[in-house]
This record gives C-alpha cells, structure tokens and sequence, in this order.
C-alpha cells in the first residue's frame, strides 16, 4: 500500500506539472513552446527516475523521511581514501627509486631525497601492522598439495630462490608459506668461517659498514640515524627518578668501555628471497633485549635513502651485551609484511602487538640472581628469525685496527667474513 501510494503521490506531482506547462503555453511562440515541451519531456523523466529508486524510510519523532541509497556515502569512509592514497604514492616512490636504481647502474651518483615530515606522515599513516598481522595469518594457511607447488614456484622465480641450497627441496613438503619462507638449509652450503672475528648473521646485502662518527650511524651511504634513538638510553629509565641529560659525546663513552677502542657499525638487508634465519656473528654472551613497538614500514633501499632515520621509526628488537673486545649489539629490525621477529631463547617476546603506545620500549634482563653471566651464544649459532626479508644492525665496540672485509652494495652470505682484527 505505501508503494501504491508513493507512486501515486509522483503522478499526481507529473500531472501538475503537465497542466502549468499548458497554461504557460497560452500566448508564447513556437519556438519557446518547442522549448517548454523540451523541458517538460526532461522534468518527466526525472519524475519517473525518481519513481523508480529503491528508497528507505526511517521514522523520527515528527514524520516519516525517506532517504536515498548510502551506498555513495560508502565511497567517502576515510579508510578506503586513505588505502589508495598511500597505495597510489607508495607505487610513485617505487617508479622513482627504479630510476635512481637504473641511474646508478651508469656510474651516476645521485644525492639522497629526503621525505619530508608529511610525507613520513602519509606513510605511516597506512595501516601496515595491520596487513602485517593479516599477511602473517595467511601465510599460515595449510595449501593443498595441488596448489602447493604452483604457489611456491611462482615465489621463487618472482625472487630468485635457490632451492638446491634448502635442506629440503620437495615443494610438497612445506604445508603453508610460513614454514616455506623458514625453510632451513644444508649444513655444507653455508660454513662458518673460523678465521675472522665476526662473520655475517645472515644471508643479504651490505647496506653501510664503518665506523660510528658523531654518534651519528648511516643507514645508508650519505643518510644517517642517531645512535641513542635506534639503541635506547644505556641506563634502564625505570631506575632512574628522572629522564638523564647526556651529550652525544657521553653517550657514546658509554657504549665503548674500553680504551683505545672504537665504535663500528654494519647494516645487512635481507630481500625476500633470502635465507630469513640469523645467527650469531661472534662469540658473545647477551645479556639484555629491548624491544621498539613502532611503525612497519619497508626498509629496502630505496626507503632507507628517502626516509631519515627509518629504523628508528619501525620496531626492532635490540640484543646487546659483550664480547671479547667490549660492548656488541645485534639489532633485528621489522619491516612491512615482517611484524614477527623471533628470538629462540626468548619465549617472553612477542613483535607486532594490536596495541603498543608510541615511543615507548620494553626492556628484559637476561642476567639473573641464578644466571649471573646471560645468554652465551658461539659463532653460527642459531639466533633467531624474519617471516620475511628485513634488516640486521650490528653496533660493536673494538680496537682501533679492526678492519671490514666489504664492499658496499655486495651480497653476503651467513658464515662469511665480515671483518676481523
């Protein structure tokens, strides 16, 4: 009944309509009344268009409104805005570091870009710890045995995957890309070397390596990071009753407890393709780990060139403690699609929670009244690992004649030298 009585109401309206036009038709000439009959055929067709809507009451406290589908209002939630926007710019700043890649190929050396603090906004304004927990709940969806092979190759031609190297090369053997992506390797494709000092922890790529100027740590060449914000204080803040005033100077005499020692560093990326374990570079007893909630944005070259002190701004886990030289830290740091970073020893920890309150750490000491000592860890030890590709930051302290063996921008390999005394 209200339907007959709605499309009553809408003819009642046309016919109105039709009778004024007449009216006004009295007295004019053919050319305006060739118009007016224009203009009628039009309002007509809105008329029955209208009629033809699926409307929606909804009752108030005066009458009854009927309103329009909202499915246009959807189109407006700021989410959906916000997810193509930072896509669309994300895809740009992909473009562009194809072109300093590309340049860079010809011998031409290209100054840093660096984004500006509404563009580092924008980024981290995408919800990326929450496609990262996404991401990570569906790599542990178990894949039937006729998809697993279609799915995995398509991953290893897509990132150049070496499977002779895995310890074990059936496809079908992996139940979900979880267990894919933590695949183990052979133990003779990957030995230790027990000449040098330190050895990498990882398979990847040799980012920056050096020594640590100005309390100032290059994340890439040319684009820094302060040491204090990546490390933290070296003093728990909960023992202290109010923040301390250190200078850069200061806090780097902290670290280097030794004299005549200095302080290096060495960056590793590691791409998706890579082995995503990590092992102890050296012989080191860890004796605290504090963990960084923070953003999860990506952390390959491209952005560690656009982006300042990016591995300040994403979580990280930093293990520090002491080698034979002085203070050594060993720093895993997330990126997108990484927000599970795993530490074997460390069963406390858990990366990438759904609430974390900004700038704020976790601190856990692994010395205790029962083990005075810490974790003591031996060169090629098994430390922990990625779901995916990401980034290790060493930060030791050694003598002045501690020499890296590297070129910056070559792969590496876990086991191989990093440098030695």
């Amino acid at each position: 009944m209200e339907g007959v009585a709605r499309r009553g109401g809408g003819d009642k309206m046309a016919t109105s309509v039709r009778q004024r036009g007449v009216r006004l038709l009295r007295g004019v000439t053919p050319w305006q009344t060739s118009h007016l009959h224009c203009e009628n055929t039009a309002l007509s067709h809105v008329l029955q268009s209208l009629r033809k809507l699926p409307l929606r009451a909804f009752r108030t406290d005066t009458r009854k409104v009927h309103t329009a589908p909202t499915r246009a209002l959807y189109l407006l939630r700021p989410l959906p805005i916000l997810l193509v926007t930072g896509s669309g710019y994300a895809g740009y700043r992909q473009y562009a570091n194809y072109r300093e890649r590309e340049l860079e190929k010809l011998g031409l050396e290209i100054p840093p870009k660096l984004a500006g603090s509404w563009e580092v906004a924008l980024y981290k304004s995408v919800p990326t710890r929450l496609l990262s927990r996404a991401w990570g709940r569906l790599n542990q969806v178990e894949l039937p045995h006729w998809l697993r092979g279609p799915v995995y190759s398509l991953y290893i031609w897509t990132f150049g995957v070496n499977m002779k190297e895995a310890a074990v090369e059936d496809l079908d053997h992996y139940r979900n890309l979880s267990e894919f992506f933590r695949r183990k390797l052979k133990p003779q494709v990957r030995p230790v070397c027990g000449l040098h000092s330190v050895i990498s922890p990882s398979d990847g790529k040799i980012l920056t390596f050096g020594q640590v100027k100005n309390c100032e740590v290059e994340q890439v060449k040319g684009v820094t990071y302060s040491l204090e914000s990546f490390l933290g204080p070296r003093t728990s803040m909960e023992d202290l009753p109010s923040p301390p005033v250190t200078s850069c100077r200061s806090f780097k005499s902290q670290l280097v407890t030794r004299e005549g020692n200095e302080l290096y560093h060495c960056v590793i990326y590691l791409a998706p393709g890579d082995y995503h374990c990590f092992h102890s570079p050296t012989d080191w007893t860890i004796s605290h780990r504090r963990h960084f909630p923070g953003s999860l944005m990506s952390v390959n070259p491209g952005m560690a060139r656009w982006i300042k002190e990016l591995f300040c701004h994403n979580e990280r886990v930093v293990l520090t403690g002491d080698w034979k030289h002085g203070f050594f830290s060993l720093t895993a740091v997330g990126a997108t699609n990484v927000g599970s970073i795993r530490i074997y020893f460390d069963r406390d920890l858990h990366t990438n929670s759904p609430r974390y309150s900004k700038g704020s750490y976790n601190d856990f000491n692994f010395v205790t009244r029962a083990n005075k000592e810490g974790i003591p860890m031996h060169k090629g030890e098994q430390l922990g690992e990625f779901n995916l590709g990401s980034t290790i930051v060493l930060i030791f302290e050694a003598p002045k004649d501690f020499n890296f063996e590297l070129k910056a921008g070559q792969k590496i390999r876990f086991g191989e030298a990093l440098g030695s005394l």
